[in-house]
């Protein structure tokens, strides 16, 4: 599996944290993140990223800025990108397991480290259940390509 990473200038050590931890797991870590703290724009981190995972170049993606909702905004502009901004692992697994999301986003001025690779496992462990789910799915695809369901 390779997960493709990336954050702004609010999370760059907590990035390091997450891809160290994913590495830990055998999980290829592609960055696309700062490395810094110089103030930066999330949004390029995000399509970075989104473009990445929707090209196929990586299975899945991370995204890290102060509380994750910007990540998860201009992730979700890229096509076929299902980016999902959570503060704790129910929601990280509900995020897979209902909405097939293929972008994990959270903040780091939100949650911790622990708290962060909590989310981070409940995301990789849970499992797409497709049924009733994939129908919604088929409809934000609909949306995404025709602009209508």
């Amino acid at each position: 599996m390779k997960i493709a990473i990336g954050n702004d200038h609010a999370a760059p050590e907590l990035k390091k944290e997450i891809q160290a931890y994913l590495e830990e797991k055998g999980i290829e870590v592609e960055n696309f993140g700062t490395d810094t703290a110089d103030r930066c724009n999330y949004a390029e981190y995000a399509e970075k990223v989104a473009k990445s995972v929707a090209g196929g170049k990586a299975d899945a993606g991370i995204l890290i800025c102060g509380t994750g909702l910007g990540m998860s905004m201009a992730a979700n502009k890229v096509k076929g990108i299902r980016a999902a901004a959570v503060s704790e692992p129910v929601s990280a697994r509900l995020s897979k397991e209902h909405n097939n999301a293929n972008i994990l986003c959270f903040g780091a001025r939100i949650v911790g480290v622990e708290m962060a690779k909590a989310i981070v496992d409940a995301w990789l462990n849970a499992h797409f259940l497709g049924g009733r789910h994939q129908m919604r799915i088929d409809q934000i695809t609909a949306l995404e390509e025709k602009g209508s369901i």
